[in-house]
């Protein structure tokens, strides 16, 4: 049975960066009667921009480390939940130094555990499902929230550990918390090194697109609002102790999605350049989000991959003041890793 929960006061970890800000704005924008603090280191993939504009009596923006255990004993009292988004999360830059990402994914999630235990304060894990590793691209099967972990990258792993913390300290202190494990998000506030915006960035600064690999390679695209509303679903009405798998039924290959982009905003279909492979790049990702459906009564309002699209390509091409500065670096440092 599920339960019911209504949060009036929350803190959103990494709610500067992709997919928290988004949270943020869809709390925002749909429940009126909730306060927001936001709590972000501010890294690279962190921009107070994300939020910049949203009404200051209902977010509060705090900079600070979610390690800092003074910083967490000043602000978790009083509020209610903790929605957990704050993660290294480029596989490219685990690959080339995996340390931050023990260090923010796994150490950071103990401290906030910790903190939540100490003020008898719920708990929302956001992760991935990168975890359960990847399936054959002719594997007919989904990824199910008990399916074993697998892991292959050190930024799936250090998710995956953060995971089983969060199962520990439930099961062993009795704490008040959900997981969900989502697919791919896309749409607006996406740092430009990730795949979809690297590439519409790319065209629109005139570089031509890299693909690694031989761009068979599956994800299961999902829009982040879509994501941010089974967040809240999930944190409103799933059962404690719970994991629930977010997807979209979105399965697209590599190659297909660069096409796509390539195709709306005029480009031929190969104005695009062959990279070499990721080092252990997994094949395919699928969710099957049944239980998410079933026991909540979630489904994705953004079922067109194609309508995204289009509204994502739109957004970065009318915000160009808001990734312009982060390109030179972001391609500077690409091409030093040859990709």
């Amino acid at each position: 049975m599920a339960d019911s929960f209504a949060p009036t006061n929350i803190i959103v970890t990494g709610g500067c960066g992709f997919i928290g800000s988004n949270f943020v704005h869809y709390v925002v924008n749909n429940h009126p009667d909730v306060h927001v603090t936001v709590l972000d280191k501010l890294t690279y993939a962190g921009n107070p921009a994300n939020i910049a504009g949203l009404p200051e009596d209902r977010v509060e923006l705090v900079v600070g480390d979610i390690c800092d255990t003074e910083l967490l004993d000043r602000i978790v009292p009083g509020h209610d939940a903790i929605v957990h988004y704050a993660a290294e999360s480029h596989n490219d830059n685990s690959i080339a130094n995996p340390e931050p990402f023990v260090q923010t994914n796994v150490v950071g999630t103990y401290h906030l555990l910790e903190a939540c235990r100490k003020y008898d304060v719920r708990f929302h894990h956001v992760s991935t499902d990168e975890v359960y590793g990847d399936l054959a691209l002719d594997e007919p099967r989904r990824f199910k929230p008990d399916d074993p972990y697998k892991p292959s990258s050190p930024y799936s792993s250090s998710k995956a550990s953060s995971d089983l913390l969060v199962r520990a300290w439930t099961r062993t202190y009795g704490m008040r918390t959900t997981i969900s494990n989502c697919s791919n998000n896309y749409g607006p506030y996406q740092h430009i090194e990730k795949f979809i915006p690297r590439q519409i960035t790319n065209i629109l600064c005139g570089i031509r697109p890299k693909l690694y690999g031989d761009g068979q390679n599956v994800r299961d695209w999902i829009h982040t609002e879509d994501h941010s509303r089974a967040v809240w679903d999930i944190l409103t009405k799933g059962s404690i102790g719970e994991t629930y798998l977010i997807g979209a039924n979105g399965e697209k290959n590599n190659i297909d999605v660069l096409r796509a982009i390539l195709e709306r905003m005029g480009q031929p279909a190969d104005a695009f350049d062959w990279v070499r492979d990721r080092p252990g790049h997994d094949r395919r990702y699928a969710i099957d989000p049944t239980k998410l459906e079933d026991e909540l009564g979630w489904k994705p309002i953004h079922t067109s991959f194609s309508e995204g699209l289009d509204q994502t390509i739109a957004w970065y091409a009318e915000h160009e003041d808001w990734w312009r500065d982060a390109k030179d670096a972001t391609e500077a440092k690409y091409a030093k890793q040859g990709q």
